[in-house]
């Protein structure tokens, strides 16, 4: 009875039962594969197609890449030493990377100062970059544009500083003014700084030496990329606080200057970047008083600087408009001033916002400095174009120097795009 019994109770297990391996089509490469690459025959389809499209690619741009040749004087020679084969002539690189880099006139001898600038970039750059850092690094950032003039420049150092001085009286005004308005204070500030310069331009020339620590380097002997990073770096730099001002200026109450900031930016929109580098070239000369001109580089910045400004101010604008109105009225019921309510609570949300339109118009931005060339500016593409190209040496080699450009382009674009994402997972702009 009781081994009936026994038998008739259901077996209870004590241990789990291992777990198996599962499939190998739903583990490791075979189901990423699975999923991505063939998950209907359609897709499957176009994977093939797009295998077949690479193995084209690459059968015949690896070969030019590994024969190519990197030492030679002329493109006959890069032929000789090619007897045949296919192969790119990159000596064209290593014999006129200074030109391409430096352009075709600046000293040779002084090529350590815009390099040594490049890196001084970083320095400065990195405390606005990066909030983690010590704030006290802030105070380089601020010396580092009169700095890097001085080095690219040269000449003597009391412009550079004259400079800083101007900038320093503009921003003690601003800070009396912007109490009564913000308005008040940067126009304040501005009057104030051209003061001081206008003053110092009368000083500067009796006392400076004659002799200077660093040869002065006229601006029309700037170009290659050094010329690129340069316009690019001063542009964006200028063009986000102009931005951020005329897009206020479009939202003010007070109607004249909402109407100017209106004109301007709905002007300069309408109007080809192409067309105002040849007003800065040419019609803005007549601006000037017979026997005196603004250094073309300078004007140039200026033009970039207006054009760019312009579209900064409206991505600006459409992160303002996307606050709720309740920001706004937390701002008044905290009592703030209007300076107070942009600073501490409306303008770091807005540009939160507007990070990526802000990145997608530095980015087209600094391409945009190409278009130089056209008026006989000798930047990267000007000196390809031009000198390189031109020359007998190598007129005939196009893929190695377009793609060689191509490249550092890239790479910075490349690298603006990547902190422009690691800042939005940092500042995590998808939500509220």
């Amino acid at each position: 009875m009781s081994d009936t019994h026994a038998q008739s109770v259901a077996f209870v297990r004590e241990t789990q039962i291992p777990p198996s391996d599962p499939p190998s089509s739903q583990t490791g490469a075979v189901k990423w594969m699975h999923e991505n690459l063939f998950s209907s025959w359609f897709y499957g389809l176009l994977t093939l197609l797009s295998l077949y499209v690479i193995y084209v690619v690459l059968a015949g741009f690896l070969p030019w890449l590994f024969n190519g040749v990197w030492q030679a004087s002329s493109i006959r020679e890069c032929r000789e030493v090619l007897d045949g084969a296919t192969g790119g002539c990159f000596a064209v690189l290593t014999e006129r990377w200074n030109q391409l880099l430096f352009g075709i006139a600046y000293p040779q001898d002084s090529y350590w100062r815009p390099l040594l600038a490049f890196v001084l970039l970083f320095i400065a750059a990195a405390p606005v970059l990066f909030a983690m850092l010590p704030r006290q690094m802030l105070l380089f950032t601020a010396i580092y544009p009169f700095l890097a003039f001085w080095l690219i420049w040269g000449g003597t150092i009391l412009w550079p500083l004259l400079a800083l001085a101007g900038f320093i009286v503009g921003y003690v005004v601003f800070g009396r003014l912007v109490k009564q308005s913000f308005a008040y204070g940067f126009f304040g500030a501005i009057v104030a700084a051209m003061i001081t310069w206008w003053i110092g331009g009368f000083i500067v020339p009796a006392i400076a030496p004659e002799q200077t620590l660093l040869s002065a380097v006229p601006s029309r002997d700037m170009g290659g990329f050094m010329l690129n990073m340069i316009l690019g770096t001063v542009c964006v730099s200028l063009s986000l606080p102009i931005g951020i001002v005329l897009a206020l200026g479009r939202q003010s109450s007070m109607p004249i200057i909402k109407w100017i900031c209106v004109v301007y930016i709905e002007f300069i929109r309408g109007v080809p970047l192409i067309t105002l580098l040849f007003v800065a070239s040419v019609v803005l000369a007549y601006f000037f008083p017979p026997g005196s001109n603004l250094d073309l580089v300078l004007r140039v910045i200026i033009m970039i600087t207006m054009f760019s400004s312009a579209y900064i101010a409206e991505v600006i604008r459409g992160g303002l408009a996307a606050l709720p109105r309740g920001q706004y009225e937390a701002a008044d019921s905290l009592g703030l001033d209007y300076p107070q309510a942009m600073r501490l609570i409306v303008l770091p949300q807005a540009l939160k916002i507007s990070i990526p339109g802000i990145v997608n118009v530095a980015v087209g931005l600094f391409k945009d400095t190409t278009l130089v060339s056209v008026i006989s500016m000798f930047d990267l593409v000007g000196a390809i174009r031009g000198p390189i190209l031109a020359a007998t040496e190598w007129n005939g080699v196009y893929w190695e120097l377009w793609l060689f450009a191509a490249l550092l382009f890239f790479i910075v674009c490349y690298g603006i795009s990547q902190y422009s994402q690691w800042l939005e997972r940092q500042l995590a702009t998808d939500h509220r």
